[in-house]
């Protein structure tokens, strides 16, 4: 399990920077509705964020904060590592409303990964070795909403399929809330219109 955190983290590293260097770009001047890079500091569930726009409407996350991994076997519970490729479904139309845009302001779906560290866990009742750890792979649908001076709050729902390293795996839902700030500086208020 470690040398799979490890590969999917290099992977995530090598392929940031990989779109940086290219600096893939929308309509040759850059991204229209997502911020190119966003950061924020979750408060209500401490850790932080940063999400880089990739394309017109995918942008790629990782982040940091407690997580509940509860699936067929029982539950863990824990600081975890999120990772996230979002495709934002509703820009456009928000941008047709009039709405707020600014700091990827949308609903999205989105492929997920997070690991649950066995040297991070609070509490769990799975049955195995002290020094198990648990990966989730699946599909979530997410809401996120950046307000005017930065108060950031992002909710997701979703199910997958948690890979037990030393414990036995199973499919189960995920969720997760957070509220923080942004303090990193985001594209006008007013929408683009393309």
């Amino acid at each position: 399990m470690k040398k799979q955190v490890l590969l999917f983290t290099l992977c995530f590293v090598a392929l940031g920077n990989q779109l940086l260097a290219q600096q893939i770009s929308e309509k040759g001047s850059g991204l229209v509705n997502l911020e190119q890079h966003q950061v924020t500091l979750n408060l209500v569930n401490p850790g932080i964020s940063y999400e880089i726009g990739l394309f017109r409407n995918v942008s790629a996350s990782a982040s940091t904060g407690f997580g509940l991994a509860s699936y067929e076997e029982g539950y863990a519970f824990g600081y975890a590592l999120h990772n996230r490729v979002r495709y934002y479904h509703n820009l456009s139309r928000r941008v047709d409303m009039g709405k707020n845009v600014s700091g990827n302001s949308g609903n999205y779906v989105a492929l997920s990964n997070t690991i649950f560290f066995s040297q991070l866990r609070v509490a769990t009742n799975i049955e195995g070795p002290k020094d198990f750890n648990i990966g989730f792979y699946g599909m979530l649908y997410g809401v996120q909403r950046t307000y005017e001076k930065g108060f950031n709050f992002n909710a997701e729902l979703g199910a997958g399929y948690y890979l037990g390293d030393g414990v036995p795996s199973g499919y189960g839902p995920l969720v997760n809330f957070t509220f923080g700030w942004v303090p990193t500086k985001r594209k006008n208020r007013k929408p683009v219109f393309d």
